[in-house]
């Protein structure tokens, strides 16, 4: 923060400043520079003046999941303070698809699909951020109305070795996989919505760490205040590894039911745990310190401080109420071993006569008899309550017969 900066404010003007930097920074994985966000919220304390901060989204995978809501949670956070979120929903640059991380040119989305994911991704929002109090912006407003003569003076702003740095065109070059000539210009685009939209700061994974740093080249090219982009963790999913994601079937969705939630939330790896409180909850920076703290010290139980995360997720997007509900819901059946009240139920039609893993099979419990034979083998399917331990077990099926996989898995068979 500039001295003179500092020199213009009082007392309770510096506190505040102070509070929301430890705010802004809790859970980030690099502030660029952390410097100018200091000068910038100190600029909008003194000047009770909100800054502009963006999130730009390619509306191509419409189910949001928590692994999103980490950068969501960031602009609640913002929006409390009384800052302006510029939601920017890319129906131009979403034709072309981002790169990033891709070693293939990605499918271009029609004006269709673009629509409707833009439509699914608000009312998900809606349950971190409030939609009532944030900017809406479409960069075909401006891009479309870009004439061949603007693109090529757009294009002259930057070399082909900066757009080269990028790893994923690097790694394709290396490989000698082919870049499509429009894929440079994704960055480009992104990089002058900022210009436009004249944004303070810019939010976005780690991932997004190229794309990013374009608005401040072009705000700096085109003569403006430069933004600062604060880039924030990706988070690991349920297996403790791979990043959360739908396609790797590790991920706590946020319009799944209550106890689906709860359930996901106590398989969250031990080690995961403080990355979790500190990306995808509403407590306080002080809150989280001291939960790590009781952690570190067993103060708090390793079980106890999942089930508190199960409960604060689940609040969050469905109520205090569902939150006691799917808790007990949880201490009822996985602690004291009960059957669910309401089990989904699958009309059988098949052979009355069937072995164990063609049935889990049948059921699409599993994918493959080599998954089905390894989870019987673990000793974690049962029938009517009973362990399977013989993968060659035949099954004569009857009404009301009860499969169970893991923990949370039960189908009530009806005839």
């Amino acid at each position: 923060m500039s001295r003179l900066l500092i020199e213009q404010l009082n007392e309770e003007q510096l506190a505040e400043v102070k509070r929301q930097m430890a705010i802004y920074s809790q859970g980030t994985q690099e502030i660029i520079p952390t410097e100018e966000l200091a000068a910038k919220v100190a600029k909008s304390v003194l000047k009770n003046q909100p800054l502009k901060i963006k999130l730009g989204l390619d509306p191509s995978a419409p189910d949001v999941h928590l692994g999103h809501t980490v950068v969501l949670n960031k602009l609640r956070q913002f929006q409390e303070n009384g800052h302006t979120i510029q939601l920017l929903i890319g129906d131009f640059t979403g034709k072309i698809g981002d790169p990033t991380g891709k070693s293939v040119a990605r499918k271009q989305l029609t004006d269709e699909e673009v629509k409707h994911n833009a439509k699914t991704y608000f009312e998900q929002f809606a349950k971190v951020i409030d939609m009532d109090k944030v900017e809406l912006h479409y960069n075909s407003e401006w891009l479309s109305q870009l004439s061949f003569e603007d693109v090529i003076n757009l294009a002259g702003k930057i070399t082909v070795a900066r757009l080269l740095e990028r790893d994923d065109f690097e790694e394709r070059i290396a490989f000698r996989k082919p870049i499509s000539l429009h894929e440079f210009f994704y960055p480009l685009m992104q990089g002058y919505d900022s210009v436009v939209l004249e944004s303070d700061i810019e939010l976005g994974g780690t991932d997004q760490h190229f794309n990013i740093l374009m608005g401040r080249h072009f705000q700096e090219k085109f003569a403006k205040e430069k933004q600062v982009a604060i880039l924030m963790p990706l988070l690991e999913g349920l297996d403790g590894v791979d990043k959360m994601s739908k396609s790797k079937k590790n991920y706590i969705g946020i319009d799944e039911s209550p106890q689906e939630m709860y359930g996901k939330a106590m398989s969250i790896p031990d080690e995961l745990m403080n990355k979790y409180f500190e990306l995808v909850t509403d407590f306080t920076p002080e809150q989280i310190e001291t939960i790590k703290d009781q952690i570190k010290t067993a103060v708090l139980h390793p079980r106890d401080a999942k089930m508190l995360l199960g409960k604060t997720i689940v609040r969050m997007y469905h109520g205090t109420e569902a939150a006691e509900k799917a808790e007990q819901h949880f201490i009822s059946i996985f602690q004291k071993g009960l059957m669910p009240d309401v089990i989904p139920v699958i009309n059988w039609k098949g052979k009355t006569e069937i072995t164990i893993i063609d049935l889990l099979i049948d059921l699409k419990l599993f994918n493959s008899k080599g998954e089905a034979r390894r989870m019987i083998e673990n000793r974690g399917v049962k029938i009517n309550g009973n362990k399977v331990e013989d993968t060659e077990l035949q099954i004569t099926i009857t009404n009301n017969l009860i499969v169970q996989v893991g923990k949370r898995k039960y189908l009530k068979i009806k005839l």
